[in-house]
């Protein structure tokens, strides 16, 4: 059988194979090929039946593809505390359309400053069980691939609830009142209405590279901050990071630029994580908390190598319904609490953050816990897509310029294969060789294999 003899039922069940959708394909066998879904999607290929651009991992793992077309009902009327006359700011990579935090500061009588982080009051309009509490549930987060991002939450929400996309917003925000040394004498959460600035990272940094003041202060309050976690234990991970866009006509892989304010508005973000876990810990709520064991061993030094290394000993994250110490954050306690509308465990966070001050019944520890075993297995899954996807249109982009000559450093060695980092595709690939880690070295990449989602490497010069 020739390709071009496939008919249209043999195609859908190729294509079936090739998503993940059924595991026999009777076409595959009459060819005497593997059936698999790499050599169904392989066979879609060479036939010309499906592009390079076409990617199946989302299907492969039960990620949703198709929007959110659930109806978003409109902010209930209640009290607020009023932030509208405080500057704050929403800083984000350009191009970002689901703004769902922003940072501001707040002068104190007694010379301290109040640090708050407004989040975008998502449970406000999402509350448990609803419909739309349900589907943001089986999805577990919003889903990035190079090619369209399919959000967790319905666009409506986004376009209601996002910070400063309107004159002002309803927000759930965390404060901090930071002493001089940085150390926070006090913490709290407030449903509150804000106005908010919307910045790219390039803005903010322009704004910090001239001195403006509340930015300075922030990389103040922020260094200090990360001192403080520091010297309790927490880890830098500092490894080169990429944004890969991706349509029918190719690829195109670009390193992402590490300003000191994308630094400082994480610390920001961490700081609210711990606020919220202090608040729920000291009134007895269950959260989802986030906590992580201690590395196995200790890394030191600054390199790649070091920094490859560092990350391999850190434990995966989990998920209780009780407080726990996050060795990997240096933090006693810490909740994920600033991506309501792209996060499902940062919503069920701020539900039961909102149910406290409103008054209303939380959720119990079980169900709690219920909820993040069903989140976290689907946000898995999303993951998992997003890094198979994210690898299929790297190599695209590879394969476009099959002469080119790539910097990389080998990170590490097992024996006689060596893994070699390639920091202008934040990509690593495997080799024999004997260059010892640590070596810089210029490798071509060949032989794309999109499939299988390998490629070759070979040292030059």
């Amino acid at each position: 059988m020739t390709l071009p003899d496939l008919t249209p039922a043999q195609r859908t069940e190729i294509e079936l194979l090739a998503r993940g959708k059924q595991d026999k394909s009777r076409t595959l066998r009459e060819l005497k090929l593997p059936e698999t879904p790499q050599a169904a999607h392989a066979l879609l290929l060479r036939a010309g039946l499906w592009p390079e651009a076409r990617t199946p991992y989302a299907d492969r793992l039960g990620a949703a593809l198709q929007p959110v077309t659930l109806a978003v009902p409109a902010f209930p009327e209640e009290p607020r505390l009023d932030l509208t006359g405080l500057q704050s700011y929403a800083i984000d990579d350009e191009g970002n359309r689901d703004p769902d935090d922003a940072v501001g500061l707040e002068p104190l009588p007694d010379g301290r400053t109040r640090l708050w982080v407004h989040v975008a009051d998502v449970a406000a309009l999402i509350p448990p069980d609803s419909p739309l509490d349900l589907e943001a549930r089986a999805r577990g987060a919003t889903l990035y691939l190079p090619d369209q991002t399919v959000g967790m939450v319905p666009d409506a929400l986004v376009a209601q609830a996002g910070l400063g996309l309107h004159s002002t917003t309803p927000a759930l925000s965390f404060s901090l009142d930071l002493d001089s040394d940085g150390n926070a004498d006090a913490v709290d959460v407030a449903l509150t209405t804000v106005r908010v600035t919307r910045l790219t990272y390039t803005q903010a940094q322009a704004a910090l590279d001239a001195g403006e003041a509340p930015f300075v202060a922030l990389a103040g309050l922020a260094a200090q901050s990360r001192a403080l976690r520091e010297a309790e234990g927490a880890l830098t991970i500092d490894l080169p990071e990429v944004r890969v866009k991706a349509d029918e006509a190719g690829a195109v892989v670009t390193p992402l630029p590490k300003p000191d304010m994308r630094a400082v508005v994480q610390e920001c973000m961490t700081l609210a994580g711990w606020a919220a876990a202090i608040y729920a810990d000291d009134h007895e709520l269950a959260l989802p908390f986030a906590t992580q064991d201690p590395p196995h061993r200790e890394v030191r030094g600054e390199t790649l190598t070091a920094h490859w290394a560092r990350r391999k000993t850190l434990a995966r994250t989990r998920f209780q319904p009780a407080p726990g110490p996050h060795a990997g954050m240096g933090l006693d306690l810490y909740a994920q609490a600033t991506s309501p509308m792209r996060r499902y465990l940062d919503l069920v966070v701020h539900q039961q953050l909102r149910a406290h001050l409103t008054g209303a019944e939380p959720l119990s520890g079980k169900a709690v816990a219920a909820r993040v075993a069903q989140a976290q297995m689907n946000a898995d899954a999303t993951r998992q897509a997003e890094r198979l996807s994210r690898k299929h249109h790297t190599l695209r982009f590879v394969a476009a310029q099959p002469e080119r000559v790539w910097p990389a450093v080998v990170v590490e060695r097992r024996g006689p294969q060596a893994t070699l980092l390639i920091p202008e595709l934040a990509f690593d690939v495997a080799l024999s060789s004997a260059v010892p880690a640590g070596q810089a070295v210029q490798v071509q990449l060949t032989d794309v294999n999109l499939p299988e989602l390998t490629v070759r490497a070979r040292v030059v010069g």
